[in-house]
């Protein structure tokens, strides 16, 4: 459609046709009866591809659900392979379709009077009847068969004085002489029907009858476009006969003097013959707009709420309104649920540190080096090592006195990304378990197969600050476990330790800390060395074989733990590694110049998640 053809809302349209509604005739089509329950033409076109695929296929029409979108399917594959109707989208599959099923004109005439008994008159051709009644509006043409517009006339007239009554005259195809009439005396309102009248003996309904618009009917359209400007509501332009009338106004002068407004819920669904014609009618100098509004009942009350009506008139549209879509509801209020569905013990990582301190070396070092040096010294920075380079955190001065003996000096910073380098990755992983155990009673441990925080034992000599803040700090993790968490397993005396496993992973472009809680045994090195199977249970704890005696005490802590239970330890962990000073945790608290700190954003909340019912698991008996 040309890009130069306006496109105005229902709203806007209503607030410029309410100043001078009388200058305007309103063509309906079939489009405009949809909500009265009668069927749009495409309903119909359907109707009949059904029944004429089930007459050639041997089907039953009630085997048939033309509903279905594998029988439309179906139906319409069979149709591109046959040569029974022009394409979809022709303007003459309607007529060919009709025709196709029902050959004699008497049983078309019975189809369309069966579908037409189905429908009552919606809000809009209320609103449109009052407007006729008030003498607000003086023509309305439609192809439509129904009696709904001049039926709802007929009840808005009943409710004024009869002095004050319109009493629209209505012609069909049998009756053009008093359309004429109307025209050649000014003589409005009038109702005129291009197709006939359902209780006709004539009506267009066939290819033939459709490209051969009754020529006097065809004239009292044209006088009419030549009076008024035209509103086309409903109506698909499928017709070529009625378009060639609308186009042929275009020859007069005037045409169209109150503009040409075609409404359609989208200006992308027009009809190449529709968008002929608004173009050439906006060259011939006619004011042309493209009206979206998703229904007939919607553009109805934009205008209603425009217009002014006699109060009885619009307590009588008003009283038939469609019902809202939208209603206003109370919002449940119970209280939410203390765990969903599914719920993941890990914290969202809100940001991760991007750079770290380099360091160049004199000489190249391999990590186990670097770190001894470090040990050494009880310097407490998290490196990687790149050779002769390391990236860093922590103090400077306590890294550059450690590895002296390597000639190291500070080269700048280094970038970090951790999705691409795994060196990066580990670096940030040690930084983010001390980060986690920082100003906390608990105690990391770096393991090759993954980094461990547990709970710390308190120590002999403790002060009693020192103390009294560890059991603060703990009693939300003690309560959720409902007993100690360090001691002795009972009759072994090896000591246990509560904690968690940590991972740091990348889950849809955002990083995780995931944190699996367990129950950590110090099992004597001698067991350990004794034992040939090295592997881990379902709690991600060592298990030696027939020596490691306390894996039955560690499964029986656990076995009666239920999801409650879980839901309480996973609270009380995320809750104890969260909460910090402005929502960040730091690996060493650096002040100043002092050196990089590895700074971690957490989000206190865990993440959760429900099933979705089209994953493949639910799936699989498929």
């Amino acid at each position: 459609m040309p890009s130069s053809l306006p496109v105005m809302s229902a709203a806007e349209f209503a607030c410029a046709f309410a100043l001078r509604p009388h200058l305007f005739a309103w063509f309906l089509g079939a489009g405009a009866s949809a909500a009265s329950g009668i069927p749009t033409g495409y309903a119909m076109i359907r109707d009949f591809k059904t029944r004429i695929f089930c007459r050639e296929m041997g089907y039953s029409i009630k085997e048939v659900d033309a509903a279905d979108p594998l029988w439309v399917a179906r139906v319409d594959k069979f149709l591109r392979t046959s040569s029974l109707l022009p394409p979809d989208g022709d303007p003459n599959e309607y007529g060919a379709a009709f025709e196709a099923v029902y050959p004699n004109e008497r049983h078309r005439r019975q189809y369309i009077d069966d579908a037409i008994s189905k429908g009552t008159p919606s809000f809009a051709h209320r609103a449109l009847a009052a407007l006729i009644s008030s003498k607000q509006l003086s023509c309305v043409f439609t192809t439509n068969f129904d009696a709904l517009m001049e039926t709802s006339a007929t009840l808005t007239d009943q409710l004024l004085l009869p002095e004050k009554r319109a009493m629209p005259t209505v012609a069909a195809l049998d009756s053009v002489e008093r359309a004429q009439r109307c025209v050649a005396e000014s003589d409005w309102p009038l109702i005129a029907k291009l197709h006939g009248d359902y209780k006709s003996t004539k009506i267009k309904n066939t290819g033939i009858e459709l490209e051969h618009q009754d020529e006097r009917m065809r004239g009292v359209l044209v006088e009419a476009c030549k009076r008024f400007g035209l509103v086309v509501v409903g109506y698909s332009g499928r017709d070529v006969s009625v378009m060639e009338a609308l186009e042929s106004v275009l020859k007069h002068s005037p045409v169209y003097p109150s503009g040409l407004y075609w409404v359609t819920s989208s200006k992308s669904k027009l009809l190449p013959a529709v968008q002929r014609l608004l173009k050439n009618a906006s060259i011939a100098g006619v004011d042309v707009a493209v009206v979206e509004s998703k229904t007939f009942d919607e553009l109805a009350g934009d205008v209603i709420s425009h217009v002014r009506l006699p109060d009885v008139l619009l307590e009588h549209v008003m009283q038939q309104r469609t019902p809202a879509r939208l209603h206003p509801v109370k919002l449940p209020e119970v209280e939410a649920r203390a765990f969903p569905i599914l719920r993941y013990s890990a914290l969202l990582v809100e940001g991760m540190p991007t750079f770290a301190r380099r360091i160049s070396l004199s000489k190249a070092a391999i990590t186990p080096a670097v770190w001894e040096l470090l040990k050494e010294q009880r310097c407490r920075a998290v490196v990687a090592v790149l050779g002769r380079e390391l990236a860093v955190f922590g103090k400077d001065a306590e890294v550059l006195v450690a590895l002296q003996s390597l000639g190291a000096r500070i080269d700048g910073t280094i970038g970090l990304d951790p999705a691409k380098d795994s060196w990066a990755l580990g670096l940030l992983y040690d930084a983010l378990a001390k980060a986690l155990s920082r100003r906390r009673p608990l105690l990391p441990r770096f393991k090759r197969f993954g980094h461990v925080l547990v709970v710390t034992a308190p120590r002999e000599g403790e002060d009693a600050d020192k103390t009294q803040r560890r059991v603060s700090q703990l009693a939300r993790l003690r309560a959720a476990y409902d007993s100690n968490l360090t001691g002795a397993v009972p009759n072994l005396g090896y000591p246990y330790q509560e904690g968690v496993y940590l991972k740091l992973e990348c889950i849809e472009d955002r990083w995780w800390c995931g944190f699996e809680p367990s129950t950590f045994v110090d099992v004597p090195r001698e067991i350990r060395d004794a034992s040939a199977a090295q592997d881990r249970d379902e709690l991600g704890s060592f298990v030696f074989g027939k020596r490691d005696p306390s894996g039955d005490w560690r499964r029986e802590r656990w076995a009666k733990k239920y999801n409650p239970d879980w839901s309480q330890i996973v609270d009380a962990w995320a809750i104890l590694l969260t909460t910090c000073e402005h929502g960040q945790v730091s690996a060493f608290g650096l002040q100043g110049d002092e050196g990089i700190d590895a700074i971690f954003p957490l989000s206190p909340v865990t993440g959760w998640s429900r099933p979705s019912h089209h994953h493949a698991y639910f799936q699989r008996a498929k």
